[in-house]
């Protein structure tokens, strides 16, 4: 029964990670409806900074977690320039045009990391006073995992109260219904998908920083972050907060057991559940369909016209 307990949150502080950073690109496809590549690269990027800033600041105290909040904003400020000058000029343009333009931000923050930090692995001090383990059910488990899961929790909770109790909430989800009818209310759309991928610019840096007492800061962190990311998005349904919550935690405890029974094939087992959601739920567990965009002028009703100068 301890055994079980432990893996269980084990699963769960993995799960944590993946939702603060999951979400963030589901918030910012639900508005922008634009499918980050990029994002891992905003992940690692708070993983870089933090390091960096640990090494400046101190790795004790106010030091440690200041260089994590830092961090996450230095991420948060990054991702605000990428939509201002690149993701902004491409909102209206075909969604393959955009996947490339995203998936060749990442290639370019992969070279700018690789010049800055080098090839070596990185290795971050442990949290100061989570450096230790707490006793249950007689079986150790790390004080910085049960750290992360609160931390998670209180975030969902952030998240919960900014989405539905204050204003920036509301427009961020009428632009998720309709963004057409937000723009003819007056709202400045522009400045709403800015601010909308600054927070998940900084969500995701929050979750790279997190990782720095648990893993090794390298070059991968990107490319293995954005495979756990669409499986999550695609079960839990893109653009959905709660289908975020739980779908990341289906995979961070389905991850935690098949590394111990089934080891070799446990990534098979996340795209096997994933095959079986969308097998019955298209559009993942919380998903919704979207209207199909109306037809140009120049192939309305089918037939062809000359398009207009």
């Amino acid at each position: 029964m301890s055994f079980l307990l432990i893996q269980l949150l084990t699963g769960l502080s993995s799960a944590a990670v993946l939702f603060l950073v999951a979400s963030g690109l589901s918030l910012i496809f639900g508005v922008t409806r634009i499918l980050n590549f990029a994002h891992g690269s905003l992940y690692m990027l708070g993983a870089y900074i933090s390091y960096t800033l640990v090494q400046y600041l101190g790795s004790e105290g106010i030091g440690f977690w200041g260089s994590l909040f830092l961090a996450s904003v230095a991420t948060a400020l990054i991702g605000t320039v990428i939509e201002m000058l690149i993701l902004r000029r491409i909102y209206h343009v075909p969604e393959l045009f955009q996947l490339l333009a995203t998936f060749a931000i990442l290639l370019v923050f992969q070279d700018i990391t690789l010049h800055v930090w080098g090839p070596e692995d990185l290795l971050g001090p442990q949290a100061p006073g989570l450096d230790g383990s707490i006793q249950l059910l007689g079986e150790a488990f790390p004080s910085y995992d049960l750290f992360l899961i609160a931390t998670a929790s209180v975030i969902t909770l952030l998240l919960y109260l900014l989405l539905y109790r204050t204003r920036w909430g509301i427009l961020v989800r009428a632009a998720t219904e309709d963004r057409e009818m937000l723009a003819n209310l007056g709202v400045n759309q522009k400045w709403l998908f800015t601010s909308v991928f600054a927070v998940g610019s900084f969500l995701a840096g929050l979750g790279g920083a997190l990782q720095l007492p648990r893993e090794s800061v390298s070059l991968s962190m990107d490319m293995n972050m954005i495979i756990d990311l669409f499986v999550v998005i695609v079960i839990g349904g893109l653009g959905s907060l709660r289908g975020t919550v739980l779908a990341a935690i289906i995979v961070g405890t389905v991850r935690a057991f098949g590394i111990l029974i089934f080891p070799q094939i446990t990534l098979v087992l996340l795209f096997l559940i994933m095959a079986t959601v969308l097998v019955f739920k298209p559009y993942g567990l919380f998903g919704q369909a979207e209207e199909a965009a109306p037809a140009p002028d120049h192939i309305a009703d089918g037939a062809t016209r000359p398009s207009p100068r």
